[in-house]
Order: C-alpha cells, then structure tokens, then sequence
C-alpha cells in the first residue's frame, strides 16, 4: 500500500498544470474521540491519494484539522470518503475566499497528540462544551453591544495584516501563548462581559471557548466558521465587513483579501504592504512582509546579512548552518531586530493605504498550457523579467502566460529574448533567460507555454 508522496512538489505542480483541471482549497475540522489516529490516518491517506487530493492534516485522539486542495469535479466523492465516519457526516467545508491550484503540493497526514496545541494537562478540561456559534450577521450585532470583548486567537503574524475592529490582538508566537494571558487579562469580566472569540477558520476558537466556560466565563462566542466563513457569509447576504485587510491562510498563498485596506507595513522599509514572503536564505525562512520594491532590491532577504549568504556557494551556505536548528520554519520566527517596521500587540483599525483589485486568480483554465519554470528576478527600471527554464524548450514566438497570486494570468507573445548576455531564438532546459514584460512580476510566479 502507499502510504506516502512519490512525487516532489514540482513534479506535482507540472501535473496540475498538464491537467488543466480547476481544483478547490478547503479547509475543515472535528473535534472527537478517534481511539486508533494511526490507523485513521492511513485510511484517509488511501482514499485521498485516490482522489487526487492534497494538503496538511493533522490528526490526533482529540480529531482532526485539515487544510486542502481537490479538483473540483471529486467534490462529491471527497464528501463521501468523510461520510464513512459519524463524527464528519455534514461536516462544514471552508472553501477559500480565493482559489490557487498551487495551494498545496502534496499531501501529508500527520499523527500528533492534539490537533490543536494548547500546553494543557487537565483531565478535567472538556474540548466539547464549546460556546455559541455566530453566523456573520450575529457576530456583527453582537461586536456593536458596548458589554462585548472580542479577542483574536491567532498569532501575531496573522493579526497584523488583517483583523476585527476592536478587537484584542494578543502579541503572542502560538494558540498555547494566548488562553493564559487573555484569562488574566478578563478574570474581572467573566459574568458580566459578552466573550466572543474568532480565528481562520474555527479551530482554535472551538477550544478556546471550552477554555474559557471550563474557567467560569458565563456568556462565552465564537465565529463560526471563523473569518474564512465569514468573508463569504457577508459577501452573499450583502452584509458590513467589520473584518479589515487580509485573512493570513497557512499554505502557499500566505493570505487572502477581505477588504481592500492595507493597515500593515512593509518591514523593511515602512511603505503600506500586507504581502507575507519567506526569507530566501535556507538557513533563515523568516516570515515577514516584504514590499514588490524590496522584494526586487533585497532579493527576498530579510536582510543584508541574509542576502550576501544567498551569494555565497552552497557549500559555504551549508557549513554557515550545520549544527544550528534551521529547516522550513514558515510560519515561525515571525520577529526579529532586521524589522524595523514591524508592528504587534495593539493594532489600528484604520487603513494605511488601499490594495489594487487584484487579478482573478481562479484558474479556469480553457486552453492547455505547460510549465515552463519560475520568475527569478525583475528589473523595475528596464521592465525586464528573469526566468529559469526548467521544463521544455522556450521558442521566439511562442504564445506565452505568466500567473501569480499578485499578477494574476497575463498572456504574451515572446518577441525577443536573451540568454548568458546574448540574444537567442531557443532557450533549452537549465538557462536563465530574461525578456521585456511590460508589468511587474512577483518571484512566486510561473512561466507556461500556451499550447493550442
């Protein structure tokens, strides 16, 4: 049986591509008493892999938390392989506010001791008596009563870029760091304080609120669905976004826009920005936000130390980190004294600037395309894009499309192109060749040839 990946995410990421097919991100939990996790995770492994599903699952003797990418036409069936277990019969899918058929790349399933770490040891403690569930419409009346605390249970990473107005933001690394400090911030409110709670998608606030009922709190909500859910509850009933900037997601897209304000800042240079990236040096992956300009000038470093390290031979690169604990740290590591425009803890409700609508970036795909490869680098000045070919051969004349989150699917004609300094009508697998785009290109986008 297999039980594990065979593909490389770049294999899969060419897949996708050949397949042309529209696929979903979704995301979803349950909270129950699974008695063999090992055993359930391989089950769900054999049915998915079927399905061609992807993603990061968690599960645990306490559930299961999913986030995941399907082709749209195994909807059905994907429902029907969560059918089989009682606990997820009408189990509510989050479908993302914006689709990316990049979202995940493989698909991993992990056993761990909860779904959700929260540095409890208390027998006593029950994860089922939850608090009230508020649809959109109800969260809102409730954030305009003057007796309501609404506090954010993310970390302090996701806040920055988007939250509720009012809202308390505790400045904290993980969900384990917040139930202490908020219980002792609220000890003198819990009976006469409505305690409304929200996350990403619901999780953490599903055991948040049975934290704070088993702490004695009396009138105790939570968001349901969490802001995923309620992006698209306001959007079909017409409802005000008392939500501000962009929901932090925990896979490719490292984000998805709820309203057009921007109320954070490139941490480089202070410019209005919301775009999260990882730092380029393998033996840094520093979360932070980083400005289209600084991306280009700092290529994708967070700073000057990490870009002269990019620079050096590999081997260099390795011994600078052997013996140090690095690795793919993405969503961890989220200061650091290089931010200079950082900012965590109390966070305004007003907009710094407004975001450009961005492009659709739902790919209904209509035509064939192939992978060529990646953006390297774009020279602002020269409005010349950099790519490296790593699938096929790039021809003068080929009807070419460059996609991206930000850039959205742009289609050219290749007129001209130069590889190693010198113009060329071929470029084969392996080159860096660069050419005149007319827009800017992000260093997450990719390059396809149009295939008729």
């Amino acid at each position: 049986m297999q039980l594990y990946n065979t593909l490389s995410a770049e294999e899969r990421a060419i897949m996708i591509d050949d397949a042309g097919k529209q696929r979903l991100t979704l995301s979803f939990y349950a909270y129950a008493k699974i008695q063999d996790p090992k055993k359930f995770r391989d089950d769900l492994f054999l049915a998915w892999n079927k399905l061609d599903a992807l993603g990061r699952i968690y599960v645990a003797n306490e559930g299961i938390n999913a986030q995941m990418s399907i082709p749209e036409e195994n909807l059905e069936a994907f429902r029907a392989t969560l059918e089989v277990y009682d606990f997820m019969k009408g189990i509510r899918l989050n479908e993302a506010v914006e689709h990316d058929d990049h979202s995940f790349l493989k698909l991993t399933i992990k056993v761990r001791d909860k779904i959700v770490a929260d540095g409890l040891n208390d027998e006593t403690f029950d994860v089922t008596d939850i608090g009230v569930h508020l649809k959109a419409k109800e969260f809102n009346d409730i954030l305009d009563d003057p007796n309501t605390i609404v506090v954010d249970f993310r970390n302090h990473y996701e806040s920055e870029v988007g939250h509720f107005k009012g809202a308390i933001t505790p400045d904290v690394e993980t969900f384990r760091e917040s139930l202490p400090i908020i219980n002792e911030q609220l000890q003198n409110h819990k009976e006469d304080k409505n305690l409304v709670m929200y996350c990403t998608g619901g999780i953490r606030c599903e055991k948040a609120s049975a934290y704070f009922k088993h702490q004695g709190f009396k009138n105790v909500y939570q968001l349901e669905g969490g802001i995923i859910n309620y992006a698209k509850q306001i959007e079909a009933e017409g409802l005000e976004s008392k939500f501000i900037g962009k929901n932090f997601v925990f896979d490719n897209r490292l984000g998805e826009r709820i309203t057009d304000d921007i109320i954070s800042q490139c941490h480089q240079c202070g410019k209005p920005c919301d775009n999260h990236t990882n730092c380029e040096n393998d033996g840094c992956h520093l979360l932070f936000i980083q400005c289209d300009e600084c991306k280009t000038a700092m290529e994708n470093c967070c700073s000057t130390e990490c870009l002269d390290i990019i620079h050096m031979p590999l081997v260099d690169q390795v011994r600078l980190r052997t013996g140090k604990q690095v690795g793919n740290k993405v969503f961890r590591k989220g200061k650091s004294e290089n931010l200079k425009f950082k900012h965590s803890g109390e966070l305004p409700n007003t907009a710094l600037a407004s975001s450009e609508k961005p492009a659709d970036i739902r790919q209904k795909i209509k035509i064939k395309k192939v992978l060529l490869g990646k953006a390297e680098h774009y020279y602002v000045k020269a409005q010349v894009g950099q790519f490296t070919i790593e699938n096929q051969e790039l021809n003068i004349g080929d009807k070419i499309l460059i996609s991206g989150p930000t850039t959205g699917n742009q289609e050219l004609v290749l007129e001209k192109m130069i590889v190693d300094g010198a113009e060329t009508t071929t470029a084969k697998i392996g080159d860096k060749v660069t050419f005149e785009i007319p827009f800017r290109i992000r260093l997450s986008d990719k390059l396809y040839k149009i295939v008729n």
